[in-house]
């Protein structure tokens, strides 16, 4: 048995009795901080932030030391948007589930492409990574 010193958790045995609130949001935030390295490493941007409410209100004040300027908007899941240069001046949008299975969708847009066709194509990735999401 390992037992837990005290560093903001509760004291307990290592083995199971953290409650699962606790385990669930060291997770998420390892992930989100791990994705966000993964993706800032090969050379994306974090461009918006989707999150269930449980999730920003356990998060809290950490929001925007994690997320920066990234507009966070409320959805029925979690997951990251990034886009980064594509070639012949395109740019390329990723959208990634925060889940512990890799899953994302990828849309490259032309630089012709309008505003408001980009953002349709956008909504419609979230909408299928919404179906993805609720069908695990």
């Amino acid at each position: 048995m390992i037992q837990l010193v005290n560093r903001g958790l509760r004291r307990g045995i290592l083995a199971g009795t953290l409650p699962s609130e606790t385990i669930k949001l060291m997770n998420t935030r390892n992930l989100i901080d791990d994705l966000l390295a993964t993706y800032e490493k090969h050379g994306w941007e974090l461009e918006r932030v989707l999150l269930k409410s449980q999730t920003a209100t356990e998060l809290g004040e950490a929001l925007e030391p994690i997320f920066g300027q990234a507009r966070i908007r409320d959805s029925a899941i979690d997951a990251l948007w990034f886009s980064r240069p594509s070639h012949n001046n395109g740019e390329a949008w990723e959208l990634r589930l925060v889940a512990e299975t890799p899953y994302a969708l990828f849309e490259r847009f032309d630089s012709e492409d309008s505003e408001e066709k980009r953002a349709e194509i956008l909504k419609d990735l979230e909408a299928q990574l919404l179906e993805y999401a609720v069908g695990q």
